[in-house]
């Protein structure tokens, strides 16, 4: 399993030699300001077909009470699921998410947190993916799904 880092940086830009350029994260130099993975500072720490790996800082993602937005969580889930998805059906696919529900376990106040995607069920049509988040201390704090639908070209 590889260990390829990419910091999604304001450009939006994914490194040159990454197996995430061309995904999702990869965004057009004229849409670079507009991706929200950046903005969040998500950081993708591994990307394989069957397996992606993020960060995402507590701070600047919360909500007035002092935790990790919720919304946020489920832009995590979305992005590991998204850039899995965009893997799968590599190098020439289009993916769309079809449907993403987020189970908040437990609040995140500091740090980071990380998102662990793995497949559910990776189809011709449609694949289906578990997203894990956890906090600093390894403590589960959110578990979502996401469905996609796929197309191999």
């Amino acid at each position: 399993m590889g260990s390829n880092r990419l910091a999604v940086d304001a450009s939006g830009t994914a490194a040159q030699d990454s197996p995430v350029r061309g995904s999702m994260l990869s965004a057009p130099a004229e849409l670079a300001d507009e991706q929200l993975a950046a903005r969040m500072g998500i950081e993708v720490v591994s990307a394989e077909p069957e397996r992606v790996v993020a960060t995402m800082p507590v701070r600047g993602n919360m909500q007035p009470y002092g935790w990790l937005h919720g919304g946020a969580n489920a832009v995590l889930a979305e992005t590991l699921g998204s850039v899995a998805a965009s893997l799968w059906v590599a190098p020439r696919g289009a993916v769309a998410g079809l449907e993403l529900s987020c189970t908040h376990h437990r609040s995140a106040r500091s740090g980071l947190v990380t998102g662990v995607c793995t497949p559910l069920h990776l189809g011709s049509s449609v694949a289906t993916y578990q997203i894990e988040i956890t906090d600093d201390k390894g403590r589960p704090t959110c578990t979502a799904r996401l469905t996609c639908l796929v197309h191999k070209r």
